[in-house]
């Protein structure tokens, strides 16, 4: 899951409730789905982010 945190929110990391999500302003990060961060979601704490296009994924074009 790609996450982002709220604005004015930090949501403490899962496994080191010493780092947060949000420290940096407007940075996504990648998480596993768990029922942690998914409550975070549902709670509006994190908010979903898209996952940015690697370069070395070709953009796919829609079959017309």
């Amino acid at each position: 899951m790609h996450v982002i945190a709220a604005p004015g929110q930090q949501v403490p990391m899962e496994g080191d409730p010493y780092q947060y999500i949000g420290d940096k302003l407007d940075e996504a990060v990648d998480v596993p789905d768990t029922s942690y961060y998914r409550r975070r979601l549902a709670a509006g704490e994190l908010l979903a982010a898209k996952k940015p296009r690697s370069a070395k994924q070709p953009a796919q074009e829609a079959a017309e």
